[in-house]
């Protein structure tokens, strides 16, 4: 077959294609009389082609669906905010900076409680209302839990739940814009929960993506 495509032409004396092993540079396969490329420069270009669109394929197959973009992030996260809720010590979960503030572990709370919230959305599920915690370790734990239940609703989200829209905390998004504002809201009160921790003179965990 090679012998066929390739060729060196004797008949074709009127393009002037040199009548040679088919191997050489000089001499033009079937296809290439159309373009006058020597055979090596044809070759050489389907393989960048080739090269290229593999690369492509390998790129669009590793690319991040449904809610890979944002998962890929979720652990840092939760890590982030839970350390935050653990320099606390137990004895100061009660500190407010202002009398119309929310103290240290009602900020705590309601990040866990928004987190169900906005994940059960995602999967247009009832929110969980787990009992209300006492004390640093179930304020602690709850926030934990609250991030392991996103964790796990945000890994299977799929790309046409990413595009439909969800009742939030913030009402009616889409599967994106209910994940971006549960990051920001998290982000909010977290940053509120640090100024918490710099007043007792406490340096909070460092920043993490």
């Amino acid at each position: 077959m090679l012998s066929r495509f390739f060729r060196a032409s004797r008949t074709d004396r009127a393009l002037q294609v040199p009548s040679r092993h088919w191997h050489d540079s000089s001499v033009h396969c079937r296809f290439c009389l159309w373009t006058k490329l020597p055979v090596r420069d044809y070759i050489g270009n389907m393989m960048r082609y080739f090269t290229m669109l593999a690369a492509a394929v390998v790129a669009h197959a590793a690319a991040p669906s449904g809610a890979g973009e944002y998962f890929q992030h979720f652990d840092a996260l939760a890590q982030l905010s839970v350390a935050v809720a653990e320099a606390m010590p137990p004895d100061q979960y009660n500190f407010r900076p202002h009398p119309d503030s929310m103290d240290f572990g009602q900020l705590m709370r309601h990040i866990a409680v928004t987190n169900y919230s906005f994940c059960a959305g995602l999967q247009d599920a009832p929110s969980p209302r787990p009992p209300a915690p006492a004390g640093k370790e179930g304020i602690v734990k709850q926030l934990a839990d609250s991030f392991q239940y996103c964790s796990a609703a945000i890994s299977k989200l799929t790309d046409a739940q990413m595009a439909a829209t969800h009742n939030s905390p913030d009402g009616r998004l889409s599967g994106r814009e209910v994940l971006l504002a549960m990051y920001i809201h998290v982000a909010h009160h977290r940053g509120q929960a640090e100024i918490y921790l710099r007043d007792k003179g406490i340096q909070p965990p460092g920043y993490r993506i």
